[in-house]
């Protein structure tokens, strides 16, 4: 990989400019020099041909479809802010600017939500389209399209489509974007104009990455195959609502108004408690293998925003002005997702000349290239940030297929079907046939031929119907209804007040997210939204469930109104970290089974409770530095129990010395940390991770274990090899706070069965918890040791935890040079899994960097132009620009840029003017 090639960029054009212009000239030089040499697919591309694609950013363009002229000013970043006199010409604009600095990650991301990657990549990427083609995300967005967007949303789709239009219009590919001059290499592809539906669906997307526990409803029916239902059970523990506060403090549900109140009457236990296959917590046999086989197809999907689906967090907490320095409230948000290049977000002010019928927007914040508005931010009034909720609107239903059909309520139903044509670069098409339900359930098992094998010879039990040609795997997901999510974005954008914020939310289906809320009042409040399904008694959507009875079916939708919200609680904060959002105790509806286990929420609570209770009050850099905490809540529990272990071997007890003192903070340079990190590591692998069915272990990872599906008598010592099947990144235990809970349930049982390994070839049988971490001990060492170097004054966790940056189509697959051109990195980082700087890794793969907080900011509410913002890489994804990767030294550092919003702040801070002119 390249070494680290970003400039930090906080300050006006000068030396730091001047220095940014050497460091991209020394780039093209050696990019001649290398195509000279003969790289690049034996083609030359000259220093004009990466320079081509560069945005225009200062005089004048015409641009037909304008009312009136706009003004497009960047700062030294630049991040635009964009200043219009009508609502239609501001979002053309938004389009056009996008375009210029983001069109190629558009254009992949359109290709992906309409299943059309093929056309642009080959036939590599046939099996992802049959998959997206299935799950049909661009037809839910075109019903959305035509039937649920208001008029005004749709006015502003069509003026966003009609600006990145303008753009594109005569323009070839490698004028666009050096990955087209790429791309022109090995087919004919040409950009294809954009359309309302492209930005709609992108929602859907988004909301198949954040779509909640259907991974862990995935994960629990695999570890049948090897474990019973109590080890199942210590392995998803209870939500700790006594130790870890959920979300929302004050207010109960209402029983008698059926509505959530800020003062209720709670109704009592929850009304959908169950295992999902009812009277078994065993999943039928032979349906491991099909779930594995999805969750095959499911991890070669790409990612949108997220780790499909798995490890998804974010932070977002807001304290009132009677806590803080300004006496205003302080809104920050970080959202942790997967690390790409260019980054999710794009930074963006929409302005109007003058607020009024004609044009209602004055907004800032971060918005995704390829829709239009913001979608986190702040407007003259109000400002918001979003968690994932991880509510569960996802199920699995087992189908019993019968000739053309399948099985519901005794009765054969006919499936509706569909053709697909995939186009495919630089070879034939492929028509595939999508066969759903009649409630519209797409069979997913019809994409993987290993399913369809093993679905014809799966068993269940003897209530079930007979096998005939086999079982199928369908999927009901509230996002494959069309809604009305992105009527919400704009809506949200120009709300003014708590009460404007909450009707928009209700129109913000999927994905659902905890929405935290101040204003410039002094208010402040929390609101989930979304269209969250209620099922019936006995069943809680943590299990797949039998598709062949209705009494499985969703029974209907919360109601808005009976949705958890909270509004300027009297502790005078909330905090958002992917915890449980009420007390189940105080609300009847099952929301999930799996929420994360609130490491990080109770950790923001405390800091801030700390400050308040010393005495002190918040100021914004007290909030940006609660975004960096790097501390380890699991170290806080198990070093005092390492440092008790007498170890023998000189090499480890001196590695074990690294903890004695440690205050637990995941530094970058700390070697304590590289060495707990390590030692957590082969603790969650002795204990768990050997334990688990090869499906759930890392691909490649082979252990001898007893066999299961013996055909001759049974053989207790018999042994079988077996190797893990996933990927590094998605495998378990991937050592989050689920696993901290795991561990805490266990952690004074020294003689647990968890802690128990039998005797191999080179290691003693382990008895008791003790033995187990001594063994942790010694192969951490070992293993540092290995990566690191024998001395450990030279370890550091950042050498361990390394981010790199790569380009999400090119940069991974493209040839060695092009990804060379195209990816960054690395860079050395702290923070760590359900930490407040949740820089993720996978303890189950290894230490890098997995996901990350994608952007950050804090917004003041008593002087907006005072708010401070960064994004993880910079606003252009075009290569060898200035601002491909400008803010990510910053990011890494922990810093923040400030964000001007005012007119006056922004004029002060601009560097390059551009007219649109009609």
């Amino acid at each position: 990989m390249p070494p680290n090639t970003t400039a930090s960029s906080g300050q006006k054009p000068g030396k730091s400019g001047r220095k940014k212009g050497r460091k991209a000239r020394l780039f093209l030089i050696v990019l001649v020099l290398a195509i000279i040499g003969g790289i690049a697919f034996g083609a030359y591309w000259s220093v004009s041909t990466v320079r081509a694609s560069f945005p225009q950013t200062k005089g004048s363009i015409k641009l037909d479809g304008l009312s009136g002229p706009v003004n497009v000013k960047r700062d030294g970043n630049g991040i635009p802010q964009v200043y219009a006199s009508s609502d239609e010409d501001l979002f053309m604009a938004q389009g056009f600017v996008q375009a210029q600095d983001r069109f190629y990650e558009m254009d992949v991301r359109r290709h992906m939500t309409s299943g059309r990657l093929s056309e642009m990549f080959g036939k590599g990427q046939v099996k992802n389209d049959e998959f997206l083609r299935t799950l049909g995300w661009n037809r839910v967005a075109q019903k959305e399209y035509d039937t649920k967007l208001s008029a005004s949303t749709k006015k502003y789709l069509q003026a966003y489509a009609k600006g990145v239009n303008a753009y594109l219009k005569g323009k070839d590919g490698k004028d666009i974007s050096l990955e087209y001059a790429a791309l022109g290499f090995s087919n004919d592809y040409t950009p294809q104009q954009w359309t309302p539906v492209d930005s709609v669906a992108w929602l859907k997307a988004m909301a198949w990455d954040l779509r909640g526990n259907m991974q862990d409803e995935i994960d629990r029916s695999l570890m049948t195959s090897r474990l019973g239902p109590k080890q199942i059970a210590d392995l998803y523990p209870e939500y700790p609502y006594s130790r870890n506060k959920a979300i929302v403090q004050e207010g109960a549900y209402d029983s008698v108004t059926g509505t959530y109140a800020r003062t209720g009457t709670a109704s009592g236990a929850s009304s959908t408690a169950g295992t999902g296959l009812t009277g078994n917590t065993e999943a039928p046999a032979g349906f491991q293998s099909q779930l594995a086989g999805l969750y095959d197809v499911l991890d070669k999907v790409p990612t949108a925003v997220g780790v499909n689906g798995n490890g998804i967090g974010s932070n977002s907490w807001v304290v009132s002005g009677s806590h803080t320095i300004t006496g205003k409230p302080l809104l920050a948000n970080d959202p942790h997702l997967s690390a790409s290049l260019p980054s999710v977000w794009y930074q963006m002010g929409l302005h109007c000349t003058a607020l009024s019928a004609k044009c209602q927007y004055d907004v800032a914040g971060y918005t995704f290239a390829g829709m239009p508005g913001v979608v986190i931010g702040h407007n003259q009034d109000i400002a918001w940030g979003m968690t994932n909720s991880g509510v569960d609107v996802t199920d699995l239903y087992l189908e019993k297929i019968t000739g053309e059909g399948y099985e519901y309520d005794g009765k054969v139903r006919p499936f509706s079907t569909r053709k697909e044509t995939i186009k495919v670069a630089g070879g034939a098409s492929k028509t595939i046939v999508v066969r759903s339900t009649e409630d519209g359930m797409p069979l997913l098992s019809d994409r993987d031929d290993e399913l369809v094998k093993v679905g014809k010879k799966a068993t269940v039990d003897a209530g079930a119907p007979d096998r005939g040609d086999g079982y199928a795997i369908a999927l009901r997901w509230t996002a494959l209804d069309p809604g009305n999510s992105m009527d919400a974005v704009f809506e949200m954008d120009k709300a003014s007040d708590w009460t404007e914020f909450r009707k928009a939310s209700t129109s913000f289906d999927v994905p659902s997210q905890n929405l935290v809320y101040a204003d410039t009042e002094g208010n402040i409040g929390y609101q989930l939204p979304g269209r969250i399904p209620t099922r019936a008694e006995g069943d809680d959507g943590s299990l797949p469930s039998p598709g062949w009875e209705s009494k499985y079916r969703w029974t209907g939708y919360i109601k808005q109104s009976a949705l958890p919200y909270e509004y300027n609680p009297k502790r005078g904060y909330i905090v958002t970290a992917n915890q449980a959002v009420v007390d189940k105790d105080k609300y009847p509806y099952t929301l999930t089974t799996d929420w994360g286990y609130g490491t990080r929420s109770q950790r923001i609570n405390d800091l801030i409770e700390s400050k308040i209770n010393g005495g002190g009050k918040i100021s914004t850099d007290d909030m940006r530095q609660m975004q960096l905490d790097n501390s380890s809540e699991i170290a806080k529990l198990i070093v005092p129990k390492l440092l008790k272990i007498d170890v023998a071997d000189p090499d480890v007890r001196q590695a074990q010395k690294l903890l004695e003192g440690w205050d637990y903070t995941q530094d970058s340079d700390s070697a304590a940390a590289a060495y707990f990190n390590a030692t957590w590591r082969n603790i969650l692998k002795l204990a768990f991770g050997n334990k688990l069915p090869k499906e759930l272990r890392v691909k490649g990872q082979c252990l001898n274990v007893d066999r299961v599906d013996t055909t001759g008598p049974a053989d207790a010592d018999q042994k079988v090899r077996e190797c893990g099947e996933r990927d590094a990144d998605q495998a378990q235990p991937d050592g989050g706070d689920r696993w901290f809970e795991v561990v805490r349930k266990i952690i004074n049982d020294e003689k647990n069965d968890w802690w128990q390994l039998p005797k191999t070839r080179t290691q003693k049988a382990t008895d008791t918890r003790d033995e187990l971490f001594g063994r942790a001990l010694r192969d951490a060492r070992w293993e540092l040791t290995a990566k690191l170097g024998k001395d450990i004054d030279t370890w550091s966790w950042g050498r361990l935890h390394r981010l790199f940056l790569k380009n999400q189509t090119l940069g991974t697959e493209g040839p060695r040079f092009l990804q060379y051109m195209l990816n960054r990195g690395p860079w050395k980082l702290g923070g760590g899994e359900a930490t407040v700087n949740a820089t993720g890794w996978n303890a189950a793969g290894g230490y890098g960097v997995v996901w990350v907080p994608s952007m950050r900011m804090v917004v003041n509410l008593g002087d907006l132009d005072k708010s401070k913002w960064i994004n993880l890489s910079g606003a252009s994804g075009h290569a060898y620009s200035a601002h491909y990767t400008d803010q990510t030294d910053l990011w890494a550092k922990g810093e923040l840029l400030p964000w001007a919003f005012s007119g006056k702040a922004v004029d002060k801070r601009t560097s390059d003017t551009l007219v649109l002119e009609p």
